[in-house]
């Protein structure tokens, strides 16, 4: 499950557009960071998704993505003429295909590649989602199939993206705009595939004749229920809120850390996950839900300034600053399915891993500093000429290695005390057993 959202211009503190977003999987799905250059094709190219082949475009943009490591698509990422994209699992009445299709994911990385503005991104996504439909399994280890929303945004505006099948309808958002695992697209809407309105009413009886509202037609109530998908979406909307007209990037930080609240770490035990920045544990809703990844891109008239973890819980990683022209540097080995201490993925999993078991005891040895250390990145970061971009960003990405090593330390010398209940324990115990990590 994730949560995305996007401040327009009215809602920042400069004028700037500020697109954010948690990426949720399995806890063993590792996510690599990446940078594509734009690349050119000769006529006749095939280009194979995760599932399926198609033709591949005679040019495509450069792309940073953030992507599961063993699909081609992505969950999120932005591209050099600042289009920005996060998708959601949403889940429909109309059941998900089965059948290898593009994924969401490949849709959003094709709208990158291929798309020039919001719009231009949005209209590559639905011509590809009703020639090719989307369909196949979603997830690594275990069987996972959804539609699929989309946030769309640029320099100058967004879209909301919401699909079923080959169905799609689209709403241009206004100031701000915060989506979870739930359609929200209601009675109104600004575009739609050209058969929307009638498969709708043959497909849905509970679609009125004079008026089709789309969450009402199509959300599976069960599921996105068992998700928390309303109540993330209505926190993430709340805290939006409590900023508006003086959202910063430190502002979206603060909302993909947040844990409702909770300093004493009950959120790690409950059945089911209520909180923006996701940490599995014990619960058939709760197995596969894990922030693995987190991103936010500011864009201003001139400008991409990208911030990503690049790696899982954003609540203890830090957000490096990351620039087009630059490219990334050194993140070591890319992750796979089983622990890798050359990765910057897993080398970070593992001081996660360890701090679960007393979340209040082990972020009390180390947050202070991590705090300190994201404010004194995100000062570093808006004082830069850009000649001395790059520099900062391997110096960021440097330091925040380094410290993590010490953290990671200073958590295993700490005399061990359980708050993980014993449930979640077992669950974690097996999520570590299968990916060969010891703690």
């Amino acid at each position: 499950m994730c949560d995305t959202m996007v401040a327009l211009h009215e809602a920042t503190a400069d004028g700037s557009v500020i697109f954010a977003k948690n990426s949720d999987r399995h806890p063993n799905e590792a996510q690599s960071i990446e940078h594509h250059p734009a690349a050119e094709y000769p006529g006749g190219s095939k280009l194979q998704c995760t599932y399926i082949e198609i033709p591949q475009a005679k040019y495509t943009n450069a792309v940073f993505l953030c992507r599961p490591f063993w699909m081609w698509g992505a969950e999120m990422g932005v591209n050099k003429h600042g289009v920005v994209i996060g998708n959601e699992a949403i889940f429909s009445k109309i059941p998900s295909v089965k059948e290898p299709r593009l994924l969401g994911m490949d849709l959003l990385r094709l709208g990158l590649e291929r798309g020039d503005s919001a719009r231009g991104a949005l209209e590559v996504i639905t011509e590809l989602l009703e020639e090719y439909g989307q369909g196949g399994n979603c997830a690594h280890n275990h069987k996972f199939y959804y539609h699929n929303s989309f946030l769309i945004v640029d320099k100058r505006e967004a879209w909301v993206l919401e699909t079923i099948d080959r169905l799609w309808v689209a709403k241009k958002v206004n100031t701000s705009q915060s989506m979870s695992n739930v359609l929200s697209i209601g009675a109104e809407w600004d575009l739609a595939s050209e058969d929307f309105i009638s498969n709708t009413r043959s497909q849905i009886r509970s679609a009125n004749s004079d008026q089709i509202h789309v969450e009402r037609c199509f959300s599976d109530k069960l599921i996105t229920r068992a998700a928390c998908s309303r109540e993330r979406q209505s926190r993430s909307s709340e805290l939006l809120r409590k900023s508006n007209g003086g959202i910063t990037a430190a502002t979206m930080m603060n909302i993909l850390h947040d844990h409702n609240d909770d300093g004493e770490g009950r959120f790690l035990n409950g059945l089911f996950n209520k909180t923006l920045c996701a940490h599995a544990g014990w619960g058939p809703a709760r197995k596969a839900t894990q922030t693995t990844g987190s991103l936010i891109v500011k864009l201003t008239e001139h400008d991409i300034e990208i911030w990503v973890t690049g790696t899982s819980a954003p609540c203890i990683s830090l957000f490096k600053p990351v620039w087009f022209d630059d490219g990334l540097p050194d993140t070591g080995t890319t992750p796979g399915a089983t622990f890798d201490p050359g990765s910057l993925w897993w080398k970070h999993e593992l001081l996660h891993r360890l701090t679960i078991w007393n979340y209040p005891l082990y972020t009390s040895l180390y947050c202070d500093e991590l705090r300190e250390m994201q404010d004194r990145f995100i000062c570093k970061a808006g004082s830069l000429a850009p000649a001395e971009r790059k520099d900062l960003t391997a110096q960021c990405f440097n330091e925040a290695a380094q410290k993590e090593d010490e953290w990671t330390d200073r958590v295993k010398k700490e005399e061990c005390s359980f708050r993980l209940s014993l449930l979640s324990r077992r669950v974690w115990e097996k999520f570590n057993k299968k990916a060969n990590i010891t703690i």
